[in-house]
């Protein structure tokens, strides 16, 4: 038996290690976020090289067997703890991010890291001259790494599985099809019911919005949600994202059309509920596996909320339309905030996924999640994508993109990352989002009068406490149940959308 000053010993051991790795990847992430915002484009093949450099550093140190032993070490150490206390979540945590990462060889990581750099800055040039051939043989190579990223777990029931582990604990793709066929059922026929009605008129969205004066707004509204500028940023990108290098520097990108006025004000509110998320996060765990989401869809879930049940809520704009005007008066004056409300909450069949409303949404979702299954069982060639992604959005959507810009080249992510376990997250964050919107008001009724009023502290408060401080000790199915008493269904997105949808369109 280990004395308590032995396993003090290696416990904080561990936690050394472990901090030496946070640093090496916190400076890869910056590497990163420069890259997505500022660095020149000649850069990128140095920016390839030395985040593969990185990459492979902190991989071998994780991995290190030594790493091994010290988990080993510390069984015991767990076993006599609270499963929830921040050691035993410690070790439990670590060791099975552990056990995934020492399948995969130093090496491997390294060449994925550098080819997906590469892929990144052939999507950045290909997507604007719509020149999917430009791409390809990448996206052949991304496949064939991702192929070869799952099999160094075998034993799975789809190849998938390994590769939305990564993302999303626990899921699997079976359980994801049953789930995302149950939704499909639900929502096709609510978008046949509203999409049949005259199209909602949203040219007050439209006009000429100067690009400084909507990110200048768009810093009022999510301070004002909470966001803390005094550890986090927000710059323009391509492509938005939260990135973090500890929780005390939590930093937000956006996107500003000056002839779309959502564009900045709806992904600003996405990302900051992404940050508060990482701003949340208890200081004890910092420098740790701990201080992080517990998985994409609990993380997504978090970017939702924030967007959509709150930021695209009636009561919000009562309380920021106003605001709104008077920071755009030329363009708003003569709008009323109903014509406005309904514009921002307009459905329609649409080609972009990250434009979609929150009821076609999950069918934008549910055709890449579908799309990556059938590449990864061989099923679909890289060369059949743009027109099998055509196919799709005809039989899904009643709609068809004519450039790929607008189709197969429209996300990021397969441009970024490994092909499979990329997508589902959007709509299991979905579907999260409510169920846990739905106990944060069994908690405080008073959360929708507080927003009608630009209160949100009681939210805030309560996501903190609730989800956020415990970063990622709990797995998503911990988290769901004990936050909300249930296991994941559909049945509270589903409650949303037709009492919101069904309101707007006198369903």
């Amino acid at each position: 038996m280990q004395t308590i000053e032995k396993t003090e010993t290696k416990l904080l051991e561990l936690k050394t290690r472990l901090s030496e790795i946070t640093d090496i990847e916190a400076a890869a992430s910056l590497l990163y976020w420069d890259q997505a915002t500022y660095m020149p484009p000649k850069g990128a093949a140095a920016r390839g090289r030395q985040l593969a450099t990185l990459q492979q550093i902190s991989h071998s140190k994780f991995t290190d067997p030594a790493m091994g032993e010290l988990l080993e070490d510390l069984r015991s150490l767990e076993a006599s703890l609270p499963y929830d206390s921040d050691e035993a979540s410690l070790v439990r945590v670590t060791r099975r991010k552990y056990e995934r990462a020492a399948r995969v060889p130093a090496t491997f990581m390294a060449k994925f890291s550098r080819h997906r750099t590469d892929t990144y800055g052939a999507w950045v040039a290909a997507r604007p001259d719509n020149n999917f051939a430009a791409v390809e043989p990448y996206l052949e190579k991304t496949l064939e790494l991702s192929r070869e990223l799952a099999n160094f777990f075998p034993g799975y029931d789809h190849i998938a599985d390994p590769l939305i582990d990564f993302a999303d604990y626990g899921m699997q793709a079976g359980f994801l099809r049953s789930l995302f066929a149950q939704l499909r059922d639900e929502l096709v026929p609510i978008v046949e019911a509203i999409t049949a009605q005259p199209m909602t008129d949203d040219r007050c969205l439209h006009q000429y919005y100067p690009a400084q004066d909507q990110l200048a707004f768009t810093l009022k509204i999510i301070e004002q949600l909470g966001y803390d500028f005094q550890r986090g940023r927000q710059d323009q990108t391509h492509h938005p994202f939260m990135i973090n290098f500890s929780t005390e520097d939590v930093r937000i990108t956006t996107r500003v059309y000056d002839n779309d006025l959502g564009q900045a004000l709806f992904s600003s509110i996405h990302e900051m509920g992404h940050g508060l998320y990482e701003q949340g996060i208890s200081p004890t765990l910092e420098g740790t596996p701990l201080a992080g989401g517990t998985s994409a869809g609990i993380h997504e879930s978090q970017s939702r909320l924030w967007e959509n049940i709150v930021g695209r809520s009636r009561g919000f704009w009562q309380f920021f339309y106003p605001q709104l005007q008077a920071a755009f008066p030329h363009q708003l004056k003569d709008i009323s905030l109903e014509t406005f409300y309904r514009a921002i909450n307009k459905v329609v069949r649409s080609l972009i996924r990250t434009d979609a409303d929150e009821v076609t949404y999950n069918l934008h979702v549910m055709i890449r999640f579908d799309l990556e299954l059938d590449l990864l069982e061989g099923k679909l060639a890289v060369r059949d994508l743009p027109e099998a992604w055509r196919e799709r959005y005809r039989s899904d959507l009643g709609i068809v993109p004519e450039t790929d810009m607008d189709g197969v080249l429209q996300d990021v992510h397969w441009y970024t990352s490994q092909i499979g376990g990329m997508f589902q997250c959007y709509t299991l964050g979905n579907l999260m989002s409510s169920q846990i919107f739905e106990a944060a008001l069994v908690a405080h009724p008073e959360i929708l009068a507080n927003i009608e009023q630009g209160q949100f502290s009681t939210l805030h408060n309560w996501l903190r406490e609730n989800i956020y401080q415990h970063g990622c000790k709990y797995t998503a199915a911990e988290l769901i149940k004990g936050v909300t008493g249930a296991d994941l269904h559909i049945a509270p997105f589903i409650r949303y959308i037709r009492q919101k949808y069904g309101q707007l369109y006198d369903l």
